[in-house]
């Protein structure tokens, strides 16, 4: 329970408090590397980590609470349930209404495997509070949440094993990115095991140790096994069919229109909860759009294009548009530049050059056809990435061109100002090649 659903309680923003902790050792290596003598081995206190983390949490929903105070709004905190088109009951207690919105997210799943329900096995939620740090975690899937805390964890210390089904995490991501992004996991000794799936978990012994096996014939004997394998809309025992509501067979997300709108005309719904961009601010825009139609006399529709994210893993990922295979065959043609290099931070004897190593990548329409010279996508794998990308969406969102990004001055010495020097082509790829071979 509490204010601030999924990303603030059990989210982006504990994973994000716990990511940044987890750079200090290797920040305390570098140190070496610029002449610093440090004494003794550097230890972590996982109860105090995460008590620090649980009051910055509590600090969190209490202004959320204030918000909403302040703004007159009245909350009623439990279980929720649509009754008719126009009424809500909470706790046995009904409320009449002339609109209701949903947005009750998503939750973390687990696939049903022998072995799935015994203790140990967790998801993302137990993850961000267990009350020891595992010496030995098997985190399963190839997605952002999966590759974000075999970051985090192995950062801490954990002998981390990735166990994805694809030969690259990210699925759905540039292809250069997912590729990048493999090599620098396993150079920062991460045990990837790709091509694999999951076959069964047993307990093993008095010890409390999981016994975790694959299709491959890989075991291993852990302390726990993380499944990052997805997430499902929340909308079981929500009263939303019996209302009328229309739901997604397969998935069970709420079907809405352009607008947000389900298929009763009173009961809209944005978020995870309608699994279009499964991202906090996109929900945020979702809401918006959704007040200023019915509240503002202004139907507006939420705007997919160009949103920019992160994925916070180790290295990160910052993304901006579509990627190459979706940008040549939406366009027909476009122009791609890319550079990799090593952060001037790591050319001093840190001896982590090879784990920092940077990617940076610009689609850009070629010429000849429509939106020529436009910059359709931007993809980067290294330090700073979100931050840099938050700044190139602004750019790609006002419709910055290739010549745009030639003419700015760069700041001396960064990693950004590559983004202002990638003057030669690496390749052009066409709608017809993509449509015939994967990239």
């Amino acid at each position: 329970g509490g204010l601030g659903g999924t990303c603030v309680l059990r989210g982006c923003v504990p994973k994000k408090l716990l990511i940044y902790g987890s750079h200090l050792h290797e920040d305390l290596a570098d140190a070496e590397g610029y002449g610093w003598s440090l004494p003794g081995k550097p230890s972590i206190d996982w109860g105090r980590l995460i008590a620090a983390k649980n009051a910055e949490v509590t600090r969190l929903n209490g202004i959320y609470g204030r918000l909403l105070s302040s703004a007159n709004v009245d909350v009623y905190e439990g279980y929720a349930r649509i009754v008719d088109p126009h009424t809500v009951e909470i706790n046995g207690k009904q409320y009449s209404t002339r609109y209701i919105c949903v947005a009750t997210g998503s939750r973390a799943t687990v696939l049903p495997i022998v072995g799935s329900d015994l203790p140990g096995v967790i998801t993302s939620d137990e993850a961000l509070a267990l009350p020891q740090r595992p010496d030995k975690l098997v985190v399963l899937g190839g997605g952002y949440i999966a590759v974000e805390f075999a970051g985090f964890f192995h950062g801490y210390g954990t002998e981390v094993h990735l166990v994805f089904r694809g030969d690259k995490p990210l699925r759905g991501f540039d292809e250069d990115v997912r590729s990048h992004l493999l090599e620098l996991l396993s150079a920062r000794g991460i045990h990837v095991h790709a091509g694999e799936n999951p076959l069964s978990i047993e307990a093993h012994g008095k010890s409390g140790k999981l016994l975790f096996r694959t299709d491959k014939g890989t075991v291993l004997e852990v302390d726990n096994v993380l499944f990052a394998t997805g997430r499902k809309p929340n909308t079981a025992d929500l009263g939303l069919e019996e209302a009328g509501v229309k739901l997604e067979p397969r998935s069970g997300k709420v079907v809405v229109d352009d607008y947000s709108k389900s298929s009763v005309s009173s009961i809209y719904a944005v978020g995870d909860v309608t699994d279009r961009m499964n991202l906090t601010p996109v929900a945020l825009m979702e809401g918006m759009a959704m007040a200023k139609t019915l509240f503002g006399g202004e139907p507006t529709k939420p705007d997919y294009e160009g949103v920019p994210t992160a994925v916070f893993s180790q290295p990160p990922v910052g993304t901006c548009g579509l990627t190459e295979t979706a940008a040549a065959k939406k366009y027909g043609s476009v122009d791609v530049y890319i550079t990799k290099f090593s952060p001037m931070k790591h050319t001093m004897p840190t001896g982590r050059k090879e784990q920092e190593k940077i990617m940076m990548k610009l689609l850009v329409v070629s010429d000849g056809f429509k939106d020529a010279g436009r910059v359709v996508g931007a993809h980067m794998v290294g330090a700073d990435a979100a931050e840099m990308m938050q700044t190139i969406g602004v750019a790609m969102k006002a419709g910055a061109t290739k010549e745009a990004f030639d003419a700015t001055v760069g700041i001396h010495p960064t990693a950004a100002e590559e983004w202002c020097t990638m003057r030669t082509k690496a390749r052009t790829t066409t709608a017809a090649e993509v449509t015939h071979s994967r990239l």
